[in-house]
This record gives C-alpha cells, sequence and structure tokens, in this order.
C-alpha cells in the first residue's frame, strides 16, 4: 500500500521513511497536497548458487565465437581511431 507523506514529514522522519522503504512500503511525497514524487522500495538481488547458475548455462546452445566476433565487428564500431 502506498502512503502520502508531505514534504516537511519526509524531512522530519527521514529515518522511520528510509525503515519503512526497508520493510517494503512505497511513499507519495506531496507539496502543498500535490503528489511531486514517488519513494519505492529497491528490488533486492537474488542470490542464486553457483550450481543452479551452471545448470542454466548447461542446457543454453553453444557459441560460435569467430561468428560472434564477426556479428560484433558488424554491428559496432570498434576502431581506435577518434570520432567526428
Amino acid at each position: 500500500m502506498t502512503r502520502e507523506v508531505t514534504q516537511r514529514e519526509l524531512r522530519n522522519e527521514s529515518g522511520e521513511i528510509m525503515r519503512a522503504l526497508d520493510r517494503g512500503e512505497s511513499f507519495v511525497v506531496t507539496r502543498n497536497g500535490v503528489p511531486v514524487g514517488e519513494l519505492i522500495p529497491r528490488r533486492q538481488r537474488k542470490f542464486i548458487a553457483t550450481d543452479a547458475a551452471i545448470a542454466v548455462f548447461a542446457a543454453a546452445p553453444p557459441i560460435d565465437f569467430a561468428r560472434f566476433r564477426t556479428d560484433v565487428d558488424t554491428l559496432l564500431d570498434q576502431s581506435p581511431r577518434p570520432r567526428v
């Protein structure tokens, strides 16, 4: 659930608001009753075990590195000369 906080509340209660963000709460910040921004918690990174990652990539098709290099060179200008 999104909670409204005024600009003054954000300034005066920033510690509590930050703790609420840690708990997953979201906020709409208002100034003079008009919404001016949102504070939303960042998504937490998920740890993936090494074995699980290896299992996922083991099923991936093999990469033809010569073809990959050709594709990259075709799409990207990797020349060391300065661009004008």
